[in-house]
């Protein structure tokens, strides 16, 4: 691909959303950042991913993409009048444009963003592409931080054989939300997911924790209140914010999360980590990192030792499969 980033002086990374995808991107940008640091670099990020990246040293800074505005009726409409407001924030136009997302509305603003090269993925969807002055060939099936690699490679970039996931240090959690337990000997449990199948039921969570009795179980996430958790459940829903879910993902003896942001947040913070997958496919969205653990299927296994078949089955959890994932998990952290 003929770009030239030593020449250009500035650089917009367009990939708004969604959490897990945020963190999927950060290699990738950071490689570029590291090879070119006479770039000025700017990121179009949701609202409330930015503290994940905000702190990342070679990032000038970040520009809101006000999504929950452009919801509902009338959302496209407003999206098309946040054409001036974007490029009022963005100021003078970036010299090349990375587009990461691959949506529509992530085209329209790398098109808008006026850059001179504008640059997507060849699997991006909803005619991103014809906003495109140039296209990176991947492979759709490819994991999502491979797939973001492939733009690193196109601009001439070398890819280390071990990434780096510059993830901010977070915030503590006060003593007293853990009721003075240390989390480096508590499981962190995140059973929630806006993926239809993913999440963990209500009876499956008093499961986990009942079958982990004698070590503390953490749990954290955005979801339903529930009440009357076992004695040694500790309830951080709807508590953290995201700097502290950082801090507690890295902090934890064991983490095991059905397939979520969250998950890739530990993923990207520890490699003592259980993701759960239902109907997702692990080769594509599991965790990234070599060493974390996937459960799909009544089986235990890395990524990368994924079985054909287990890619696009649909193993929903039963009790069992809770049973098991607890003895595993339990087993972990006993031998820290």
């Amino acid at each position: 691909m003929n770009v030239d980033l030593f020449r250009a002086t500035s650089l917009l990374i367009v990939k708004p959303s969604s959490l897990g995808d945020v963190v999927h991107t950060i290699p990738a940008a950071s490689l570029i950042a590291k090879a070119c640091p006479h770039l000025t670099i700017r990121w179009l990020v949701n609202p409330e991913w930015a503290p994940l990246i905000e702190e990342l040293p070679w990032l000038n800074a970040t520009i809101p993409f006000p999504r929950s505005r452009f919801r509902g009726m009338g959302g496209l409409r407003r999206f098309l009048s946040w054409r001036r407001e974007f490029r009022e924030l963005l100021g003078s136009p970036p010299d090349v444009t990375l587009d990461f997302q691959g949506l529509l509305r992530s085209g329209l603003a790398s098109r808008w963003s006026q850059a001179p090269v504008r640059i997507g993925l060849s699997d991006s969807r909803e005619g991103a592409r014809f906003f495109h002055s140039k296209v990176v060939t991947v492979d759709p099936q490819a994991h999502a931080v491979d797939r973001y690699l492939s733009m690193v490679c196109a601009l001439g970039i070398e890819n280390p054989q071990q990434l780096s996931w510059e993830l901010p240090a977070g915030s503590p959690i006060p003593d007293e939300w853990l009721s003075h337990t240390s989390p480096a000997q508590a499981i962190v449990l995140h059973p929630f997911s806006r993926g239809d199948g993913k999440s963990l039921t209500r009876e499956q969570i008093f499961r986990f924790c009942d079958a982990c009795a004698g070590v503390s179980v953490i749990l954290v996430g955005m979801g339903e209140a529930i009440n009357g958790l076992p004695y040694n459940t500790i309830d951080l829903t709807n508590r953290t914010s995201l700097p502290q879910l950082v801090w507690l993902m890295r902090q934890a003896g064991w983490v095991v999360s059905v397939d979520s942001g969250p998950m890739h947040i530990a993923a990207a913070a520890t490699s003592r980590l259980l993701g759960i997958h239902t109907w997702s496919d692990p080769c594509k969205v599991g965790p990234y990192r070599p060493e974390a653990w996937i459960y799909k299927g009544g089986q235990f296994f890395h990524r990368r030792e994924c079985r054909p078949e287990l890619r696009t089955a649909r193993c929903p959890i039963d009790d069992s499969a809770v049973d098991e994932i607890a003895a595993f998990s339990l087993a972990r952290i006993k031998s820290l």
